[in-house]
């Protein structure tokens, strides 16, 4: 006898389609197609939610952007990213290896070190590239804060300049700043809005057992775009399902994460989220979470805006 698999509901076939599985996707290795025939710029992108700085915007396989882009970035050890700007923010969340980025101004860089965890927000129009000088690859997530950002401005690119000076993002020999929080260089003091290290951003306990480290936002870096934290969420723990008048994205970085959407007529549906996995959940779309994992879950959150928290979570 042949038994048949249910028909999902269309809420569970919209919910499948809003969920992006990390084993479903692969990674690019020509998404940015300046890089062609330069192999020290080689890197990798999986697009989750647009084309981030990719110019390839009509991958069928990523989700509709609204407000901001999501992708992880893969890097081999010795490569590096062209010092380059953007209309807007761009942040860089490390999630493996040891990232160096470095920021650049009038022939001089000030560059930081990232470990995991850690976050940078590339301000506005701020020449800025990346490199691996660690011993491991990279692995980070990169969020463009529009939906369908320009093209990067290229300013120290090995196409049209000395490939010492496009390693060193445009720093001049002997120019190059090693990041402090307290430097009195003002590229260094501008720099220090922008990083966040995982290990001193306050852990802030929600009434509803889980805990929020904001990235970007109030208690964190001023933004006028979107708001960005790290969330834990320990065994057992969920809340009820609410709304946002904007979009938001969950991606799994630790444990599993069950999500859940609910229609108007408060009928639900769940789907379980591992590691990597990511979830967009529309605007005005009630929605939940909850580990019900053996072990706490850590989840990176994007919100569409910049405005304070609204949401009174309630714990479920």
């Amino acid at each position: 006898m042949n038994v048949l698999a249910p028909v999902p509901s269309s809420l569970e076939a919209e919910l499948r389609a809003h969920v992006g599985r990390h084993v479903a996707k692969t990674f690019d290795w020509d998404a940015f197609p300046s890089n062609r025939g330069f192999p020290d710029l080689e890197r990798a992108q999986m697009r989750y939610i647009g084309a981030g700085g990719s110019p390839k915007v009509g991958d069928s396989s990523t989700l509709k952007p609204e407000h901001f882009t999501l992708s992880l970035i893969y890097k081999h050890v010795g490569k590096y990213a062209a010092c380059h700007a953007h209309e807007i923010e761009e942040s860089f969340l490390i999630i493996d290896g040891v990232l160096t980025v470095g920021w650049e101004r009038d022939g001089e860089v000030v560059e930081v070190k990232l470990g995991p965890k850690d976050m940078i927000l590339n301000a506005r129009d701020i020449g800025h590239g990346f490199r691996n000088d660690g011993i491991e690859p990279v692995l980070m997530s990169i969020s463009v804060d529009v939906g369908k950002p320009l093209p990067p401005r290229y300013l120290y690119h090995p196409k049209n300049t000395a490939p010492e000076l496009a390693r060193s993002f445009g720093a001049q020999p002997g120019r190059t700043i090693a990041f402090s929080p307290t430097g009195e260089h003002p590229l260094a003091q501008h720099m220090a809005r922008y990083v966040i290290r995982h290990s001193e951003q306050p852990t802030l306990w929600d009434g509803a057992g889980f805990t929020r480290k904001v990235y970007v936002g109030p208690g964190g870096i001023e933004s006028d775009t979107c708001r960005k934290e790290m969330l834990g969420v320990p065994v057992g723990v969920g809340v009820k399902p609410y709304a946002r008048e904007v979009e938001d994205a969950f991606l799994v970085l630790e444990g599993s994460l069950t999500v859940g959407w609910e229609d108007e007529a408060g009928n639900g549906v769940e789907v379980e989220l591992g590691p990597r996995d990511l979830v967009l959940n529309p605007a005005g779309r009630r929605h939940w979470f909850r580990n019900n994992s053996a072990g706490p879950v850590t989840v990176w959150q994007v919100i569409g805006t910049a405005e304070p928290e609204t949401v009174r979570f309630e714990a479920a």
